[in-house]
């Protein structure tokens, strides 16, 4: 299986040989589902807290007596039922949203997303991008060039590509960092949400990106 290799211009230069294990899987929807789901569950913030009737202010006096005032009997102005009283069955910051995703099912769904996307077309491979000094006009100049084969990579709207670095390179970093369309990760983070998150992800450095996947099968 091959794919196309372009430069930092978006110019076809050649050709790379992609691992049938990273990107001719099948697609299962259910696996997906379930890895994407699991993951956003598990960033998931218990925020939303409300005050029970033990939590709330007042209420250490028994606001009238039982009996002879013609009036319901209550015993604490922190009931339920009084304004500025306690909340019955409100949501909890203690609540626990985080699910159990095994290790060979999150690999599996992330190689999975991968293969469709590049059934898909939306997986391009590219070299040349070298270590240095960038500037935000030598990314768009890319994007403007892989838009040629990639319908609206470099719109600045909406989720447009996610460009994976085969290691830490700030320079990269911040060349991409002002264009609102585009997220850089390193492709030992590449996880089945953010893949899904990006119309289009861009692996940098082919022959290194594909040797930091492949440790993963392992």
């Amino acid at each position: 299986m091959e794919a196309n290799l372009y430069d930092k211009q978006g110019k076809q230069t050649g050709t790379v040989a992609l691992p049938d294990e990273l990107f001719a899987l099948p697609w299962n929807a259910d696996l997906v589902h379930q890895v994407v789901t699991s993951m956003r569950a598990n960033a998931r913030q218990s925020i939303a807290h409300t005050k029970d009737r033990g939590e709330v202010r007042g209420g250490g006096k028994k606001p009238w007596k039982q009996k002879g005032t013609g009036r319901a009997r209550h015993g604490s102005r922190r009931s339920p039922i009084w304004r500025h009283g306690g909340v019955t069955f409100g949501p909890r910051n203690e609540k626990n949203y985080a699910q159990k995703i095994n290790k060979k099912m999150r690999t599996k769904a992330l190689f999975t997303v991968l293969s469709q996307k590049l059934r898909d077309g939306e997986v391009v491979f590219v070299n040349g991008f070298a270590p240095g000094v960038h500037k935000t006009k030598e990314a768009q100049v890319l994007l403007d060039g892989l838009a040629k084969g990639c319908e609206k990579i470099n719109y600045r709207r909406g989720n447009r590509a996610l460009v994976a670095l085969s290691s830490r390179n700030e320079a990269s970093e911040t060349s991409f960092r002002n264009i609102p369309s585009v997220l850089v990760d390193e492709v030992r983070n590449l996880n089945p949400l953010e893949l899904m998150s990006y119309k289009y992800l861009v692996l940098m450095d082919p022959d290194s990106s594909l040797k930091e996947l492949s440790i993963r099968i392992r």
